[in-house]
């Protein structure tokens, strides 16, 4: 059930924190996101569609920690990952080969001419998956970065960011963070906005919806994007400026009609300003009054057995934090 946890898998994780701040890893912070504006255009003929969209992070995160395997480790040349459950947010069945962080790491050191890529990842995860708020998207960026760290790659340096892009829409905005209009397949940087630092309630059913399953259903009706408000996105300067848009969120809502009720439970919260669905879903953010409307909210949320997180905007984006 949402919101339970389990003492003891808690108390060992957290000694298992304890033992990895003191083996010298790389430790990185890899925030969640979501959709302030999300407008989807037409099909193209690589198979991807035209978007635009305003993207914000969140002070909700992940925690990375990455280092060189040692010698006498499973596998030493390859990269592995590995994914742990923090509090009530489980993690899914996932082959370290199959994880996006993993791929990151071996696209780099391609890109790079890098053969030795013996590096591995432990990542406790506090955004769900399935949810629409881009944990993997961001652990890939914080494993390019952790990577580009360990193996003496400059920060800057162009190659971080063209791989990001081409392992998926998202990556690259999160090695920037904060809040920012990107257009293409939602990819390409134009500008930041100014970060907004109102409080959020995060709200997220069981279940999820399938990205592919989104964008069929809303081929076959596609929602078009008032001129008014493609234009109002294109010209904020503040990320409290956007109005809140999403033309996926009927597509999702229609594979999973729960998603709309939960978004209209939400609006209808007091000191609730509005609610949209996080990209396909299966995650609603609340835009709230002040912290304690949105503890109040996840408050009860959790009464009607979903998944809630009360957070911030924020301008974090990924990083090291510590070595």
């Amino acid at each position: 059930m949402a919101g339970t946890t389990d003492i003891t898998a808690d108390a060992v994780a957290l000694q298992e924190r304890d033992e990895f701040r003191a083996q010298g890893w790389l430790k990185l912070v890899s925030p969640a996101k979501v959709n302030l504006h999300l407008a989807i255009g037409s099909r193209r003929e690589d198979g991807y569609h035209d978007a635009a969209t305003v993207l914000h992070a969140l002070n909700l995160h992940d925690v990375v920690y990455m280092r060189r395997k040692l010698p006498d480790a499973a596998d030493p040349s390859v990269p592995t990952t590995r994914l742990v459950a923090c509090g009530d947010v489980p993690v899914p069945d996932l082959p370290s080969e199959d994880n996006i962080a993993t791929k990151a790491v071996l696209r780099l050191a391609e890109r790079i001419g890098r053969d030795d890529v013996g590096i591995e990842m432990r990542i406790e995860k506090n955004i769900p998956a399935q949810g629409g708020l881009g944990g993997g998207s961001s652990n890939a960026a914080a494993a390019l970065v952790g990577a580009a760290r360990l193996w003496g790659v400059a920060p800057d340096d162009p190659v971080i960011e063209e791989t990001a892009r081409r392992l998926g829409s998202d990556v690259a905005f999160f090695l920037r963070g904060g809040c920012a209009y990107y257009e293409g397949t939602g990819d390409v940087f134009v500008h930041a906005l100014e970060p907004s630092k109102r409080a959020v309630a995060l709200v997220k059913p069981e279940g999820g919806v399938s990205t592919a399953e989104a964008y069929r259903a809303f081929d076959e009706q596609p929602k078009a994007v008032p001129a008014d408000i493609a234009l109002q996105a294109q010209r904020a300067v503040k990320g409290d400026d956007v109005v809140l848009f999403n033309n996926l969120a009927p597509a999702s809502e229609g594979l999973m009609p729960e998603l709309a009720d939960v978004r209209n439970w939400l609006i209808a919260q007091p000191g609730v300003s509005d609610a949209l669905l996080c990209g396909s879903g299966a995650t609603s953010f609340a835009v709230c009054d002040d912290f304690a409307v949105a503890c109040n909210v996840v408050a009860e949320a959790r009464k009607r057995g979903w998944w809630s997180r009360a957070t911030s905007f924020g301008s974090i984006r990924t990083m090291v934090v510590s070595t």
